[in-house]
């Protein structure tokens, strides 16, 4: 059967699409052949007899191997078909229209329901009929297994030249390609100095965050690669800390080349089956890792250093490594504490009000059980011990550390005059050729005269700033001299009084304690005992025993507090007693007054029975309860106890007055308060003169 005995006026009477597509945007740009081609299927289908044909091309770009909801075009043609809107589908070649099995199945039951042609730059196919059927699928399976063949080979010739380490997607700011085609350092200095500066100062810091502070403190400016105009060029801007954490995680400026770090994983999303790049594995577990492939900035030892202490600075506690750097908080040891029994890293955890009182805890019996912790205890005679040794152990050198810390301060500043030196250098540079690019152009020529003379009058500001800083800058630092070194020197003997002083910095004193201890083994072995063994820089080993310090020992409540409280718990809620106890002028073990809250940990710290209300009690009444039961006055009751006649009383000094309602009830207590009723007046039958004129 011809092409044109398979069209049917039924066909004739729908329209027929002229479906474009090409796998990629390069070819998009490139191969504009293809896309002519494409493009004349319009006449085929006019010349079949089709007078409404609509050409899709929204897939221009869009490779078929992907899923068809990321083809819009595709879904539009499905749609199209279904609707039964369409007579004929015309793509010059079966795989511009599809390229997986999935495709092909759907698309070929959507024809077969709704008699839909599908033709080529050769054929129509009816696809109800059972011969062009088996043509189909033949081309179908083909055109898949020829995707697969083009995908194997892409992916060998990929490898090796990965294993050759001739893959760069793009360089990481500092390095070039030479005139061979090798990589190399970039010969720009203060490109190569501004990264080496990064990996000085982490050596320095041993953070990434407090690395990234300096240069924003300094506004020392770092050298970032940029896409202009197809090309990779480097520009110097205010450091992000994403970029200092790129570079002292890449493993390329240790003159290693390793590709495909991040294997791809297959996910279940959005209820399909997706591929998405996993987690960066460890440079030596890359599909391709080659040592020693490039110069480096570091060598390859340093890097490994710099990843551990990035490990150990994991905020989230899941790294095994021992101390990070030195954060904020007041425990000294946060860190470098291990647990004797399981082998975790001690938390710290802060309380109090101001959040400073430190707390060590390890929480390996806690996530095993959910009951207690395998060790914990305060913080704060624990750090005043270790302070103690590490002042005897480091005294000696003292005199040392304040040379050592003067040269370091000195170091500083020459790194930072460098920077802003070669900065200064740069800009010059860039204003001579700014000048000399104005100069050159034709002045008839308006438009690029005046781009070219704003760029000239704007490096002059730009370069009398940085000058400005870098005078500042010499201003500011001075030589040390004798006398100064020697009263440094001095001053350094006195470790001891530097260390307790009031404002020495915790982050100094932490950073010390991290420079001469690696790690701090705990356990509390008896019980109420915390062992210590301190494994020291270099090797050395000390072992030492203190007696745990609980809060109930050094803030203990005293026995007449927790005496009011034990009166009072039975009937009385917390806050009640919390005023009682500061009318008293009581103080808590802290030295705080008294609340509700800490009324209730006495409580609990001490077996005490209580309440956190008030428990309402109907034979006991305070005094404006019994006014209001007895209908009289607050003068009328107190002459009456006064009298002996109704007793009343307090469990505790400041406590409220009870009075029993079996009391108000008596015979003689409501004799007197019946004539008073009738008389006005308070009087008790065989009463004295006194107690006459008491109570008229």
């Amino acid at each position: 059967m011809s092409d044109e005995q398979k069209i049917t006026a039924e066909h004739l009477s729908r329209r027929a699409i002229v479906y474009l597509r090409q796998s990629s945007e390069g070819q998009v740009r490139n191969n504009l052949e293809s896309q002519k081609l494409q493009y004349a299927m319009v006449h085929r289908a006019r010349g079949l007899g089709f007078s409404e044909v609509e050409v899709i091309d929204v897939d221009l770009g869009a490779s078929a191997a992907v899923a068809a909801k990321r083809r819009e075009g595709f879904e539009r043609l499905l749609a199209a078909v279904a609707l039964r809107e369409v007579g004929l589908i015309l793509s010059r070649e079966l795989s511009r229209l599809l390229r997986t099995d999935k495709d092909f199945c759907q698309l070929i039951e959507l024809c077969q329901m709704f008699d839909t042609l599908i033709g080529d730059e050769h054929t129509i196919y009816d696809v109800s009929r059972m011969d062009d059927q088996l043509v189909l699928g033949i081309k179908a399976t083909m055109s898949v297994v020829e995707l697969k063949v083009l995908r194997m080979r892409l992916a060998e010739g990929k490898e090796n030249k990965a294993k050759r380490g001739e893959i760069y997607p793009r360089l990481p700011p500092g390095y070039v390609r030479d005139t061979a085609g090798q990589v190399a350092k970039d010969p720009n200095l203060r490109v190569q100095e501004a990264i080496e500066l990064i990996f000085a100062k982490f050596r320095e810091t041993w953070s990434i965050r407090q690395t990234f502070k300096w240069f924003r403190d300094n506004e020392i400016e770092l050298p970032v690669g940029q896409a202009r105009g197809g090309k990779n060029v480097v520009v110097f801007q205010q450091p992000r800390h994403t970029f200092i954490a790129g570079v002292l995680h890449n493993p390329f400026y240790a003159g290693a080349y390793a590709w495909g770090r991040r294997p791809m994983q297959v996910v279940w999303r959005e209820g399909r089956l997706r591929k998405r790049q996993g987690k960066a594995v460890p440079p030596e577990e890359a599909r391709v890792f080659l040592r020693d492939h490039h110069a480096g900035y570091i060598d390859w030892t340093t890097f490994e250093e710099n990843q551990r202490m990035i490990r150990r600075n994991d905020f989230r506690g899941v790294s095994d490594e021992t101390a990070g750097a030195a954060r904020a908080g007041k425990g000294l040891l946060a860190g470098l504490l291990r647990c004797g029994r399981c082998g975790r890293k001690l938390h710290v955890r802060y309380w109090g009000s101001s959040g400073t009182s430190a707390r060590y805890l390890c929480t390996g019996d806690y996530d095993a059980d959910g009951t207690h912790y395998c060790v914990g205890f305060g913080g704060a005679t624990v750090d005043r011990r270790f302070g103690e040794e590490v002042v005897r152990v480091l005294s000696p050198l003292g005199v040392r550390a304040s040379l050592d810390a003067l040269e370091r301060s000195s170091s500083e500043q020459d790194e930072r005059r460098c920077a802003i030196q070669r900065h200064v250098q740069q800009l010059e540079y860039d204003a001579a050729r700014a000048f000399e690019q104005y100069n050159e152009v034709d002045p008839r020529n308006r438009q690029a005269a005046t781009e070219h003379k704003h760029r000239r009058n704007d490096k002059p500001d730009g370069l009398a700033h940085t000058r400005a800083q870098l005078t500042e800058l010499d201003e500011q630092r001075k030589l040390v001299t004798a006398e100064e070194r020697n009263a440094l020197t001095a001053f350094g003997e006195r470790f001891a009084d530097v260390w307790n002083h009031p404002a020495c910095p915790i982050e100094l004193k932490k950073q010390v304690v991290r420079t001469v201890i690696e790690e701090i083994l705990v356990d509390e072995k008896p019980k109420g005992m915390l062992s210590f063994i301190v494994h020291w820089k270099g090797g050395c080993h000390t072992a030492f025993e203190m007696v745990k310090v609980s809060s109930k020992t050094v803030h203990k409540t005293a026995e007449e507090n927790l005496e009011v409280i034990r009166k009072m718990a039975a009937r009385y809620g917390d806050n009640v007693i919390a005023n009682v106890l500061n009318k008293l002028g009581r103080r808590t073990g802290k030295g705080k007054p008294w609340s509700q809250v800490a009324v209730k940990t006495a409580r609990r710290n001490h077996g005490i029975e209580g309440h956190a209300r008030t428990i309402e009690d109907p034979g006991v009444l305070t005094l404006q309860e019994a006014i209001a039961y007895t209908d009289t006055s607050d003068t009328t009751i107190r002459k009456l106890v006064d009298a002996g006649v109704l007793p009343m009383r307090q469990v505790a000094p400041f406590a409220p007055w009870e009075i029993q309602r079996s009391d108000l009830d008596s015979e003689r207590v409501r004799v007197v308060l019946a004539r008073l009723k009738q008389t006005g007046r308070v009087m008790l039958g065989h009463a004295s003169e006194t107690q006459r004129d008491l109570f008229e």
